[in-house]
């Protein structure tokens, strides 16, 4: 839960600052954010959960 609240509100920041820079509009945003529910609600979102924790977990491991 703590990994795709911290991937969300990444994301988040993201769009923010694209759409601040005029690379992104408002309705680039939408469609974005469109996908995701239904990326979400996919066969697919088990796979890419395991993904993203998989390279979560890699990430956490590394030592500077």
């Amino acid at each position: 839960m703590v990994i795709s609240l911290s991937a969300v509100v990444l994301l988040l920041i993201l769009v923010v600052i694209f759409m601040r820079n005029g690379g992104l509009k408002f309705s680039h945003a939408l469609i974005c954010a469109l996908l995701g529910f239904c990326l979400a609600s996919s066969s697919m979102a088990a796979t890419i959960h395991d993904g993203l924790s998989a390279t979560a977990q890699v990430v956490a491991g590394l030592n500077p």
